[in-house]
């Protein structure tokens, strides 16, 4: 069975999208029907803008969400999935991708993220840190002895065997990464990243998200999305809107999304969108599937 997954925050790349709005028109008209959209040219961000203009969040997730939309689009026939999931900011992909949202309604929502995340951002300084070489429920242990009132450290990213996200106050994280690699881990590497993504510090962006996914139409999707917060597929209209609100301050279950893709018949994952993040974890979750870009 044919699987298709989208990236998230992080895979963004200067010249992004380029070559497809020069030969396609197809993916030129939806570039500026985003441009319209956003009220700014974010293709010129996207193609020739600088890095650090393009690692802003507001900029970022809509147009890594463009990218891997019209990289799908403009696919034709060769566009058939099973079933989708995305990581993170993904998610919102993958429903496009599925008809469960349309490509207008998807990228509004992704910009509404972005802004809501943003402004959580900036409220308190906040990271995440990746830990790669430790078991999962030897972080969560951690996590959960520094835990205290005003002081956040959660599991984020739970990426692939022997790799997982943490995410929380500046403190937090640090202490975090000490005891981590006391602990015996291979790496615990601070990420730069604007703030906690996926942890109870997004309780502001949940919020205000929570409104501008009440007041948008979800459609039946083509085939089932496997969704971040519990890993399983959905198709219910109601579930897939509160799995995308919980998703803020829940962590992705990106190891457990890619495992039922797989006992549910997926033997070929296609990622679509920049960068090869997804293609690695899935390699290192399950070496016997083929897991490649388009």
């Amino acid at each position: 069975m044919k699987a298709f997954v989208f990236p998230g925050q992080g895979a963004q790349f200067v010249g992004m999208g380029k070559d497809l709005y020069d030969n396609n028109p197809l993916a030129k008209d939806l570039f500026e029907k985003a441009n319209e959209i956003l009220g700014y040219r974010i293709t010129d961000i996207m193609f020739e803008g600088t890095d650090d203009e393009l690692k802003q969040t507001k900029v970022t997730q809509p147009a890594v969400f463009l990218h891997s939309v019209i990289s799908a689009m403009c696919m034709g026939d060769d566009f058939k999935p099973e079933m989708t999931a995305g990581h993170s900011l993904g998610e919102f992909s993958a429903l496009v991708a599925a008809g469960a949202l349309s490509f207008e309604d998807g990228l509004r929502l992704v910009y509404a993220r972005a802004m809501a995340m943003q402004k959580a951002c900036e409220k308190e300084p906040s990271t995440m840190a990746a830990i790669v070489g430790l078991a999962d429920e030897k972080i969560e242990d951690i996590c959960n002895s520094i835990n205290r009132e005003g002081y956040v450290v959660v599991p984020a990213n739970y990426n692939c065997p022997g790799q997982l996200v943490i995410s929380g106050n500046v403190e937090a994280i640090n202490e975090a990464c000490a005891k981590i690699k006391d602990a015996g881990a291979k790496r615990a590497l601070p990420l730069k990243v604007g703030g906690a993504f996926h942890s109870p510090l997004m309780q502001s962006a949940k919020d205000e998200l929570q409104a501008a996914i009440e007041k948008t139409t979800i459609h039946e999707p083509k085939c089932p999305i496997y969704q971040n917060v519990d890993g399983k597929p959905h198709t219910d209209t109601n579930e897939i809107k509160q799995n995308l609100i919980a998703q803020l301050t829940s962590s992705v279950r990106w190891t457990q999304c890619v495992q039922n893709m797989i006992a549910d018949g997926a033997d070929d994952f296609t990622e679509c969108g920049p960068g090869k993040a997804l293609q690695g974890m899935i390699a290192r979750i399950d070496k016997n599937v083929a897991a490649h870009g388009i």
